[in-house]
C-alpha cells in the first residue's frame, strides 16, 4: 500500500513524545507530558524463516537450527528496541517455528515449560534445570541483555498420564504458548492459547488461562493470542475480571476486509475497552498476513504493508493510564447541526425522516422515510441485507430480524463509487462459530450491488456521518478504516436512547469501512 512501507519512528525528546512519521505510517502523537506517565513499548512484525515441509518428521536438532535462525532476528530487534529505550517488546505468534504442522511433526519444535506460578525460574541463569528448554534459555538471555520485558510465542509440551482426564493418547499436552520474561530474565508469565484456529498440532488447555504479569512501568499487563480476541473466554473475561489496562497480543492474523483486517480489530478492541493493546503480527504478505500496532483508545501507531518483503519494529510511548474515548453523556454537542439532526431522528421526529440533502430537521417538510431498495450480498461469508448510498446527504435505515442499522450522512461531493449500508444479525459459521450484530457502511468493489462486501483498500468517498443501531449487547467494536489502510478515530461513541452510535466528521481520506461490530457471546 502507498505510504505504509515507510518507517515509523518515534523519538523521546526530553519529557515529551514526538512522532516523526510519513503519511499513512501512523497518527501523530500529542505532547506526552511527564515521562513518568508513559512507558516505552515495542512490537516487532516478523517475517519468519519457515520449515520447507512442516509435515516432515525431523530431529530436535534440525528443529532447533530453524528456530535459531528466527531467534537471531529476535536478538537483533531486542538490541534495536533497547537503543530506543523500550521497556517491553512483543514478538508475534508462530514467529519461531511457523505453522501448518501436524501433531507429530511439530513435536521436535516444542520446549518443556513448567508452570511459572509454581516456581521461580530464570532459564538464562539456570539452563540445566529442565531438559528441552533451549529456546526459553535464549529468550531469557535476550531479556537480560536488552534490560526489558520480553513477550514471545512458541510451542510447548507438558507430560501427562493417559489416565488423567483430557490427557491425549500420546501422553502429552502440546500448547500454543506465550511466555513473558522480566528484564532480569525470570519467567513471569505463561499463557496457553484457548481459541485455536485450524491448529491440529496443539491442544486446547483444560481451562482458559487468565494470565497477567506485573511490571514496574505499567502495573499489571494481560496476555492472549490471535483468535482469542473474538471471544469472551479469555479475552473479555481477562479485561472484565482483572481490570487490566494493558494487553500484549501476539498474533498470526490473515487479513480479511472489509471488517477484520488485523489493525482494524486490534484498534477496535483497544477503543471498546479503553485499554492499550501491544499487537505483533507475522509478516507474510503472500498469505495476507501483516498488520501490527501499538494501540491506545485515543491513538494508534501501526504497520500494514502487503508489498515490503520485510517486517518492521514499532516503538512508541504509551500512557500508563489510558483515557477512553469520551462517552455520549459527556460530549453530546447539541450545537453541532449534524448531531442535532441525529438526536431528532432518534427521537422519532418525522421531519427528520427523509433524504433531505442536508436540510436541517426543523426546516425539512414532514414526510415519512422513503423505502430504499434493499439487496443481499455476501460479506465475510455472511449474507448481509444492504441499501445503496447514492445521494450527497440523507438518512437511511436497513433491518434484519428486528435489528436495525441507521445512517445519517453528508458528503461534500459524490464520487464514482458505490457505497452501501449493511446489516447482519446471526451466527457466523465459517472459520469459527460466533454470534454477531453488525452495522456497516462499506465501499463496494465496483458499481454493481454484487460487489458489495468485496475486499477494498482504496477509496475517495468522504463522509460526515452518524452510524447507529439498536444493539442488544454491550460488546460493540468500532471498525473505522480509510483509503490506504489508514485507521481513523471516531469523534464520538456511546449510547443514546438504547442505541449505540458512532459519529465522525472530516475524514482524512476516502472511506473504506465504518462499522459497529457487536458480539453476543452468550449466543455462540
Amino acid at each position: 500500500m502507498s505510504g505504509a512501507s515507510r518507517q515509523l519512528t518515534l523519538l523521546l525528546l526530553f519529557s515529551c513524545c514526538v512522532v516523526a512519521r510519513e503519511v499513512h505510517a501512523g497518527e501523530q502523537c500529542t505532547a506526552a507530558g511527564r515521562q513518568a506517565e508513559y512507558y516505552t513499548a515495542a512490537v516487532f512484525e516478523h517475517r519468519p524463516f519457515l520449515s520447507p515441509d512442516p509435515l516432515a518428521l525431523i530431529s530436535r536438532q534440525q528443529a532447533l537450527r530453524l528456530i535459531s535462525r528466527n531467534l537471531d532476528i529476535y536478538e537483533q530487534q531486542v538490541a534495536a528496541a533497547a537503543r530506543k529505550g523500550a521497556q517491553i517488546l512483543v514478538f508475534p505468534e508462530d514467529g519461531l517455528h511457523g505453522f501448518n504442522f501436524t501433531r507429530p511433526s511439530i513435536y521436535p519444535f516444542l520446549d518443556f515449560l513448567p508452570h511459572p506460578p509454581l516456581l521461580s525460574w530464570n532459564p538464562c541463569l539456570e539452563p540445566h534445570r529442565f531438559n528441552d528448554t533451549e529456546v526459553l534459555q535464549r529468550l531469557s538471555c535476550m531479556a537480560i541483555k536488552g534490560e526489558m520485558f520480553l513477550v514471545a510465542n512458541l510451542g510447548t509440551k507438558q507430560p501427562c498420564l493417559v489416565s488423567d482426564p483430557g490427557c491425549p493418547e500420546d501422553g502429552r499436552f502440546q500448547f500454543n504458548t506465550d511466555v513473558v520474561f522480566s528484564s532480569n530474565g525470570t519467567l513471569v508469565g505463561r499463557y496457553r492459547k484457548h481459541n485455536l484456529y485450524f491448529e491440529a498440532a496443539f491442544d486446547t488447555p483444560p481451562t482458559a488461562d487468565l494470565t497477567t504479569f506485573e511490571t514496574p512501568f505499567a502495573g499489571s499487563i494481560g496476555v492472549f493470542t490471535c483468535f482469542d480476541i473474538l471471544f469472551l473466554d479469555p479475552a473479555v473475561k481477562l479485561i472484565r475480571d482483572t481490570r487490566v489496562k494493558h494487553v500484549v497480543y501476539p498474533t498470526a492474523w490473515m487479513n480479511q476486509l472489509p471488517l477484520l483486517a488485523a489493525i482494524q480489530i486490534q484498534r477496535a478492541f483497544a477503543v471498546a475497552f479503553g485499554i492499550n493493546v501491544l499487537a505483533a503480527n507475522i509478516h507474510h504478505p503472500s498469505l495476507g498476513m501483516t498488520g501490527s500496532g501499538i494501540h491506545t483508545p485515543q491513538k494508534s501507531f501501526w504497520y500494514h504493508d502487503m508489498e515490503d518483503p520485510e517486517g518492521r519494529l514499532l516503538v512508541a510511548q504509551v500512557p500508563r493510564n489510558p483515557l477512553g474515548l469520551v462517552g455520549a453523556e459527556k460530549a453530546v454537542d447539541k450545537v453541532d447541526p449534524s448531531h442535532h439532526r441525529f438526536l431528532k431522528v432518534l427521537a422519532g421526529d418525522p421531519s427528520c425522516e427523509r433524504d433531505s440533502g442536508g436540510v436541517p430537521c426543523e426546516e425539512a417538510p414532514t414526510q415519512s422515510l422513503p423505502t430504499a431498495p434493499t439487496f443481499h450480498a455476501e460479506m465475510m461469508y455472511d449474507t448481509f441485507t444492504l441499501v445503496p448510498v447514492h445521494e450527497k446527504a440523507g438518512y437511511l435505515q436497513v433491518c434484519s430480524r428486528g435489528f436495525c442499522c441507521h445512517l445519517l450522512y453528508k458528503r461534500p461531493s459524490l464520487s464514482q463509487e458505490l457505497y452501501a449500508l449493511g446489516v447482519f444479525e446471526g451466527l457466523h459459521t465459517v472459520h469459527g462459530t460466533y454470534y454477531l450484530q453488525v452495522c456497516a457502511l462499506v465501499k463496494c468493489g465496483g458499481l454493481s450491488s454484487d460487489t458489495c462486501g468485496q475486499e477494498v483498500t482504496e477509496a475517495t468517498g468522504v463522509f460526515d456521518l452518524h452510524l447507529w443501531g439498536n444493539f442488544s449487547t454491550p460488546y460493540i467494536f468500532p471498525l473505522f478504516l480509510t483509503s490506504g489502510m489508514v485507521l481513523e478515530t471516531p469523534d464520538q461513541l456511546g449510547w443514546e436512547s438504547d442505541h449505540y452510535f458512532l459519529r465522525k466528521r472530516e475524514l482524512s481520506s476516502g472511506l473504506v469501512t465504518a462499522a459497529l461490530y457487536g458480539r453476543l457471546y452468550e449466543r455462540d
